[in-house]
Formats: C-alpha cells, structure tokens, sequence
C-alpha cells in the first residue's frame, strides 16, 4: 500500500511548482518518494516505520493536491 499520483505538467512554470512540495514536506516531517521523468512527476507516499499508509500521508497528499491541481 502506497499512495501514488502522477502530474502531467504542460510547461515548466508549472513543473517548478513542484519545489514548494519540498516546503511542505520539511513543515510535516514527511517526504514523499519523488520521481521526475520530462514533464510528468509522480509521488509516492507511505509511512516507512509502519509501511502503510497513515493519516499524516493523507495529510501530505491533500497539501500536494492543493499546490500542484
């Protein structure tokens, strides 16, 4: 069990929103596995100690949500 979302971004001001995600990350203490390809980066998140999704996963993928849609 992983939360994972892929965003298709259409240009690179878009793609360089990703960096506030880093922001986010550093304030919740929680750091998605990022993998950038072109113009498409996915997120995956899950709680390593407890390898499982947690509410503080669904918390960082609501924030995520917030800044890149």
């Amino acid at each position: 069990g992983k939360l994972i979302k892929t965003f298709d971004f259409s240009n690179s001001k878009e793609h360089k929103n990703q960096n506030q995600v880093g922001e986010v990350s550093e304030r919740l203490n929680h750091h998605p596995k990022i993998t950038n390809v072109y113009n498409k980066v996915s997120f995956e998140l899950w709680t390593h100690d407890q390898n499982s999704i947690t509410e503080l996963d669904h918390k960082l993928a609501n924030e995520i949500d917030k800044l890149l849609n």
